[in-house]
C-alpha cells in the first residue's frame, strides 16, 4: 500500500469521528467500523513500525514470562522454606536458606526489571526515532508529489491558453476564407450589372 495511505485511512477516520451522533459532551460513533479503520491503519504502517511494535509486543511477553517465572521461584523458595522449617533440627538452617534464597530470587528480579526496563527505554528511543525518519520521508514524499502536480497544472495551464489561441487563429481563418469569397461575388455582380446598364 503506498506510504500516503496511511494519511488517507486517518482522513476517514477523523471523517467517521466527525459524523458520529453528540449526546451531551460524548460522541457515539460505529465501533465496528472505527476498528476496520484502525486495523487498516496498522497494515497500511510501514514495515519496520510494524516489526517495532511487534518486538515491542514480543519484549512485554518476555517482561511477564520473567515476572511470573521470578513469581513461581519465590513461591516454590517458600514452600520449600515451609517445608523445612517442619523439621525441628533443622530450624535456624532453613531459615538462613530461605533469607538466602529470597534475598537472592528478589536481586535476580530487580535485575531482569532494571534489563527489562532498559531494553524498553532503548526500544522506545529506537522507535521514536524510526517513526521521525518516517514522518519526514513522508512530508518530504509529500512535497514532491505537490511539485509535481503544481508543475503539471502550470503545463495543463498553458496548454489551455495555447489550445485557446489555436482555436481563434482557426476562428479568424475560417471567417477570412468565408468573407472573401462573399466579397468576390459581390464584385462580379456588380459588374453584370454594369455591362447590363451599358448594353
Amino acid at each position: 500500500m503506498p506510504q500516503n495511505g496511511v494519511y488517507d485511512l486517518l482522513r476517514m477516520l477523523e471523517i467517521t469521528l466527525d459524523e458520529g451522533y453528540s449526546v451531551l459532551k460524548y460522541t457515539i460513533v460505529n465501533k465496528r467500523e472505527i476498528e476496520e479503520l484502525i486495523d487498516r491503519i496498522y497494515a497500511a504502517l510501514p514495515q519496520e513500525v510494524q516489526e517495532a511494535r511487534i518486538f515491542l509486543k514480543r519484549k512485554e511477553e518476555l517482561q511477564n514470562e520473567a515476572q511470573q517465572k521470578a513469581n513461581k521461584i519465590v513461591q516454590e523458595a517458600q514452600e520449600e522454606a515451609d517445608r523445612k522449617l517442619s523439621m525441628s533440627e533443622q530450624i535456624k538452617a532453613v531459615e538462613r536458606e530461605r533469607i538466602r534464597i529470597t534475598n537472592e530470587v528478589k536481586d535476580n528480579c530487580e535485575k531482569i526489571k532494571t534489563v527489562a526496563e532498559q531494553d524498553a527505554d532503548s526500544i522506545r528511543l529506537q522507535a521514536t526515532d524510526e517513526a521521525l525518519k518516517i514522518r519526514e520521508s513522508a512530508q518530504m514524499y509529500a512535497e514532491k508529489i505537490f511539485n509535481v502536480m503544481e508543475n503539471n497544472l502550470l503545463q495543463l495551464q498553458q496548454d489551455v491558453k495555447n489550445c485557446q489561441i489555436y482555436v481563434e487563429q482557426l476562428k479568424a481563418d475560417a471567417i477570412s476564407r468565408y468573407q472573401m469569397p462573399v466579397a468576390q461575388s459581390d464584385n462580379q455582380g456588380w459588374t453584370n450589372n454594369s455591362n447590363t446598364k451599358t448594353i
